[in-house]
């Protein structure tokens, strides 16, 4: 198992790496048409070939894996500090507001994320900047992906009010905001980590489905959503292997990630 965590780390280490480096790896910008030689197949010059409208595939893939890599940690902490205001108020309060907190959040869980999500991208505008669809839809991911944190938050958050150093706590004369951030805040920091790691594969896999549906980042600023898209053709994978891969790319990203957390979670 510990060999499996080193390669996950050196894999996403090594693809953290590449996409930061797009600008001096990438054989072309991401937009630059090469119109002679559309949906060519790998060469010299296009390792993984051209797309429909002759963008190199290799420079796409790079880029939009910084867009991914980048924009989803950013949509994770978004979504933790929310999880964190709502979760750890609601549980250091308790009574009726955390009941009714934990009530909004059930609600608020027992609706289809994605779907959920699909609806209010669909509901803004599609005809936005391309800058402007990236903050959007990683935004959107935050603002909407906090429910499942926040009940864990609150649960960590009404323990620690009744642990024995709050209570000393609360003799010693300290309540309410000054008790919150100064005592059970900072011992929720475990559990908030834990929340923003587990956080980012979600996001990330989000924006792809978001973008194989055309509602994610808007062309040409490619991300793995967009990259997707373009299989939603039938494709031979025998035929066209080339074009698999940014799935392939997004299946080890995931994945590693996804071997990092339990692997913290065993340890934890």
């Amino acid at each position: 198992m510990k060999r499996i965590r080193t390669i996950s780390m050196i894999l996403l280490a090594v693809v953290i790496a590449a996409s930061m480096a797009a600008n001096f790896l990438a054989p072309a910008p991401y937009a630059k048409q090469f119109r002679e030689a559309p949906n060519s197949a790998p060469t010299r010059q296009h390792l993984l070939g051209t797309d429909a409208l002759g963008r190199d595939r290799l420079s796409r893939v790079l880029y939009g894996t910084r867009i991914s890599l980048l924009l989803a940690p950013a949509a994770a902490l978004l979504s933790t500090l929310l999880a964190a205001a709502i979760g750890a108020t609601a549980g250091f309060i308790g009574g009726r507001t955390q009941r009714l907190a934990m009530a909004a959040t059930d609600l608020f869980l027992s609706l289809p994320w994605l779907f959920l999500l699909i609806t209010v991208r669909a509901l803004l505008p599609l005809n936005v900047s391309p800058a402007t669809s990236v903050i959007v839809t990683f935004a959107l991911l935050g603002v909407l992906g906090w429910a499942a944190s926040a009940r864990v938050v609150c649960a960590g958050a009404a323990a620690i009010r009744d642990s024995e150093w709050v209570l000393q706590a609360r003799a010693s004369g300290i309540y309410g905001a000054r008790l919150l951030f100064r005592q059970v805040v900072p011992n929720l920091k475990p559990v908030l980590l834990a929340q923003f790691w587990v956080s980012i594969p979600v996001f990330i896999l989000s924006e792809a489905n978001l973008g194989i549906l055309g509602l994610g980042v808007a062309e040409p600023l490619p991300s793995w959503g967009s990259l997707l898209r373009e299989l939603n053709e039938f494709v031979s994978f025998s035929g066209e292997p080339w074009k698999f891969a940014p799935l392939l790319l997004l299946f080890l990203v995931v994945t590693s990630f996804q071997l990092l957390l339990s692997r913290n979670e065993v340890t934890a």
